[in-house]
């Protein structure tokens, strides 16, 4: 992925829309990272951001970020300890080979929808949404 044509190409409407739309059915929160910068471990600092935008301090430990580093052809996909324990390897490895094959396709705001939609699946299967719930985390996307 081109880094200029993914960030001229990603529709942050959408993308916002979708986050909204996602967390509306569940207590879990769901974030984007669009880093301009190279990444030779975007798994380790997917996990870093995650951490440094507060997403460990969720109530229900249910957050997930979606990291895209397009300079570095690379993304990760990164959920808290209850999210985790909830869904195991095997889930995060179907939504990044997903997200891969939309990628490599060219369909960047696509492969982003689907990462949000698959999460906000299994978020609202496993934190319905609390009745007194408030959004903890902006759904706008972070850039760096």
């Amino acid at each position: 992925m081109h880094p200029k044509e993914f960030i001229s190409q990603l529709d942050e409407t959408r993308v916002v829309a979708a986050i909204a739309a996602a967390e509306d059915r569940s207590s879990g929160q769901i974030r984007v990272y669009l880093s301009r910068r190279r990444h030779n471990d975007a798994l380790a600092d997917a996990q870093r951001q995650f951490v440094r935008l507060g997403m460990t301090r969720t109530r229900h430990r249910n957050g997930v970020l979606i990291f895209l580093a397009p300079r570095s052809h690379t993304f990760a996909v990164v959920g808290d300890v209850a999210v985790h324990e909830k869904c195991g390897d095997e889930f995060w490895k179907g939504v990044v080979a997903a997200m891969s094959e939309l990628l490599q396709q060219g369909n960047f705001t696509e492969a982003v929808l689907h990462g949000i939609a698959r999460t906000g699946d299994l978020l609202a299967a496993h934190f319905p949404r609390d009745p007194d719930a408030k959004d903890e985390l902006p759904e706008d996307i972070v850039r760096d």
